[in-house]
This record gives structure tokens, C-alpha cells and sequence, in this order.
């Protein structure tokens, strides 16, 4: 299908070791669609795979100005050279796209989502007075104005509580957390927030999942807010456990909550894909909405229908105008995320000192492995060992630098890390190439330097939620 309608995978900040953006290259590859992407390095495994048509390596960090990372890529489409259709990774590139829909329509098809919307959704306490306008259940939810504040209501609450970056954006270059983060004691609630007297977080009742299920719903809205797929499923595992990515999940009917989520959807406009997360609280019999995201999810390749459709594939067929044919959730369906499932397993069986019950492996969705596309599944392997290497020698590290001393000395730095160290958005290399063929296009300049940055968790910190 070469003369398809090609698709760019648009990724703001660094993280080069989540699999969602494999999945799109893979899912829109495998339809014949030139399926482009913005990488961090040319060795990312996205970067890596047989699917793609072509990688634009443009490290960002989401500290650029909004002109910056338009100009990028607004110089993107034009390498690519036709209307594209971007595919949004992370709540920044989402809110990226869609307040600038107008300077990029040049390039770029997006779906006519209100500018202001992604914006709304993806800040947790916008989300928070949306469910309160729309009457959806949420769980308690504050906006401390400071730290006395964040420390009255957490007391007035109980610990544990739960504690989120507040806006887009401040994830990437002004986080107080990272990720999701359940607090147990004040002393932890004052050392997470360090020496800000007013910490860019909200502050959330925690839904302990001894009386809590997480479920998530995967949509695609077309204009209007018309749900054109909605699929449920249910969260077995995570990393971070009990608070992070999905690593175990499995596709389960649940016309209760589909339903809940394309009204919601259907009643604030919004267009396009959507990751909705949700805890079933056992208390009081409802579905408490935790997060909106206005992007795919992580583990959008869980779900397809009988027709072979997800959320993807369903928002390129309606924005270049093809037919999206009717049809059901498959049920049933897993999903695992191999190597940090593995650590969430050993953690959680640690924890609970009882083992992990067995489950299925049919019928299984695998983030990185796959027969026909083998190499991202061994690039990660090497980052996802280089990762683990470094968090384990850090302490040694640590000692040996604090060995050194003396003024103006701190000894040996900690290592630029490969897939955590900052990049700044001027620092281009473009690199188109097809599976059947050499690279083409401009050929390196020299090697690509990674900014030094301190050591990360098991996996580097996102702009993207679980």
C-alpha cells in the first residue's frame, strides 16, 4: 500500500523503553501503512523495528518552548513530504497536537478534538471538576495549595494516601513524583515532596485493592464524541505494583463501565483515542474514575475486535476517510509486558511471602516479542540489563564518588545514563529507511552524546500514565 496515507508516532520527552509506540509502528505496519516515528536515539527498539518506514531521531524533554517542538514537527512533515497522521505517545505530545492543531493542519491530519480538552483531561484536578460537572464517580481529590495543606488533608484522610504530578508537562521537567506514588506516612509524604513549599501535586484517596479492582477502558471517539470502539479490560499486574504501567492484563466483557465511558466522553466532546482508568470500589458498589488519558495506552494491542480493529487502527482508517467496520470486543485476550511483570511477580510474592498463582499463556499479547519483528524485543533486553545493572552497582558508585572529595571535586559522575539523560530539541538526525533495504537519507553527522543525568527508576520516568 504504498500509496497509504503515512502515520507518524509524535513523542514529546524521553522514554525510550516503553512499548506502546512499538505497538502502533507494528499495528499500522502490518496494515501496509508507512508507519514513521520521532525517536530518542537511532537504538531504541522502536527504532529498530522491521515495521517502520522511517525514524526521525529528535530528543526532547518537554522543557522546550511550544514554538520549539512546532517547528519540529512542522520540519518532520515536511521531510516526510504528505499530510501525515500523527499518533500522539504521552499526555504531552497529546495536548501538544491539539492546542496547535491549526499551525500543524499543514502536514498533519488530527482529530477535531477541542484544542483546550486534552489539556483538561490529562490535568489530574481539571479531571477531577469534569467528573464532578458530569456526576462520574471519583475518589477523593484535592489540590493542596501548599505543603501545610497537602499535610492537613492527608491527616484529615488517613494514610495511605495517593499522590500525582498535577499538570502535563510538570512530569517531564518539574516532577514532584515521576509516577503515580502511594504514600503511607507523613514522614514519606514530606521527603516525596521535598523543599517545595508548594508541590504541583494533587493529593487522592487511596482505594486499597484488598476492596478495589482495576479495570480501563481503550475508546475511539469520532467527531462529535461518538464512541466508534470501546473496549474493557481488567488489570492483573503493574509496575510499580499496585500503582504503575500495566505489565498483566486480560480483555473482559463489562457493558457497565464501556458504558460509563463513552457517555463521558460522548458528553465532553472529546475525539479521538482515550485510556481511561478505573477502580471498582467494592465499599459502595461503584466505578471511580482514576485517569484520563487523551493518547493510546501502553497496552492498546490487549484489545481487537473479530474484525481485527483497535484504537489505532481505528482512528487512521477514520481520519483518512475509510470505512471502520462494525464489530465486537475479542474476550479473553491477554497482555504481558515480560520483563517487568517478571519484577512485579518476584516483588509482590516477596511481599505477600506466598508464590504467584499460575495463569494462562495462550492466547497472550506480548509487548516486545514477536515472531515476525524479533530485533526491539533484543534492544530492550540490553537497556532493560543495563538498567537493572545500574540501579544495582548505584550504591557502590555512590561510595566511590564520595571517596574522591575535595573542593570543586565530587568525583566521577554517575554515569550518563542511555535512556534518562536529557536532550536538547536542536540536536536533529533524521533517518529514513524501509525493512527491505539500506538507510537512506542524510548519513550521520558524528556520534549522538547522551546528556548526563542521575540514575532513574527500573524504568525511566514518562509523560505517559500507566
Amino acid at each position: 500500500m504504498s500509496d497509504s496515507v503515512p502515520a507518524l508516532l509524535v513523542k514529546v520527552g524521553r522514554f525510550p523503553q516503553l512499548h506502546g509506540g512499538l505497538g502502533v509502528v507494528r499495528t499500522l505496519g502490518r496494515m501496509g501503512v508507512p508507519a514513521y516515528a520521532m525517536v530518542e536515539d537511532r537504538f531504541t527498539p522502536v527504532a529498530l523495528s522491521r515495521h517502520l518506514a522511517g525514524r526521525f531521531v529528535r530528543p526532547t524533554t518537554g522543557a522546550e518552548d511550544t514554538s520549539e517542538l512546532v517547528s519540529l514537527l512542522l520540519r518532520t512533515g515536511r521531510e516526510i513530504g504528505r499530510p501525515t497522521v500523527a499518533v500522539a505517545e504521552g499526555d504531552e505530545a497529546a495536548v501538544l497536537l491539539a492546542e496547535n492543531a491549526d499551525r500543524l493542519a499543514e502536514w498533519f491530519v488530527l482529530p477535531p478534538v477541542p484544542p483546550t480538552l486534552p489539556r483538561r483531561v490529562a490535568s489530574k484536578e481539571g479531571l477531577h471538576r469534569i467528573c464532578e460537572e458530569h456526576g462520574v464517580p471519583t475518589p477523593r481529590t484535592r489540590s493542596p495549595v501548599d505543603r501545610a495543606e497537602l499535610v492537613a488533608v492527608s491527616r484529615e484522610w488517613g494514610f495511605p494516601v495517593v499522590l500525582k504530578d498535577r499538570e502535563p508537562f510538570t512530569k517531564l521537567n518539574d516532577s514532584a513524583m515521576g509516577h503515580t506514588t502511594v504514600v503511607h506516612d507523613e514522614e514519606e509524604l514530606l521527603a516525596r515532596c521535598g523543599a517545595a513549599e508548594s508541590p504541583s501535586v494533587i493529593v487522592q484517596e487511596h482505594i486499597a485493592l484488598d476492596i478495589a479492582e482495576e479495570w480501563f477502558t481503550h475508546l475511539y471517539c469520532g467527531a462529535g464524541g461518538i464512541p466508534r470502539l470501546v473496549f474493557t479490560g481488567h488489570k492483573f499486574r503493574s509496575w510499580p505494583p499496585r500503582s504503575g504501567l500495566t505489565t498483566r492484563a486480560w480483555a473482559r466483557r463489562n457493558t457497565v463501565l464501556a458504558t460509563l465511558a463513552a457517555e463521558l466522553c460522548r458528553a465532553i466532546g472529546y475525539c479521538g483515542i482515550a485510556d481511561l482508568d478505573w477502580r471498582f470500589d467494592r465499599r459502595d458498589g461503584r466505578y471511580k474514575l482514576i485517569d484520563f488519558n487523551p493518547r493510546f495506552g501502553q497496552q492498546f494491542r490487549l484489545f481487537n475486535t473479530a474484525q481485527g480493529l483497535d484504537v489505532v487502527r481505528a482512528m487512521y482508517l477514520d481520519l483518512t476517510e475509510r470505512h471502520i467496520s462494525e464489530g465486537s470486543q475479542i474476550h479473553g485476550r491477554g497482555f504481558i509486558v515480560g520483563n517487568l511483570d517478571a519484577v512485579s511477580a518476584t516483588v509482590t510474592a516477596w511481599r505477600d511471602r506466598r508464590l504467584p498463582a499460575p495463569l494462562p499463556r495462550r492466547n497472550l499479547e506480548r509487548a516486545w516479542v514477536s515472531r515476525d519483528d524479533p530485533v526491539p524485543a533484543v534492544a530492550e533486553a540490553v537497556r532493560f540489563s543495563g538498567t537493572v545493572a545500574r540501579r544495582l552497582t548505584k550504591p557502590l558508585r555512590l561510595r566511590m564518588a564520595g571517596s574522591w572529595g575535595g573542593p570543586g571535586n565530587t568525583g566521577p559522575h554517575d554515569g550518563d545514563s542511555p535512556d534518562t539523560g536529557p536532550q536538547h530539541a536542536d540536536s536533529h538526525e533524521t533517518i529514513p529507511h524501509r525493512a527491505d533495504s539500506h538507510e537512506t537519507g542524510p548519513s550521520n553527522t558524528g556520534p549522538h552524546k547522551a546528556g548526563s543525568a542521575p540514575l532513574g527508576p527500573l524504568l525511566p520516568r514518562k509523560g505517559a500514565a500507566p
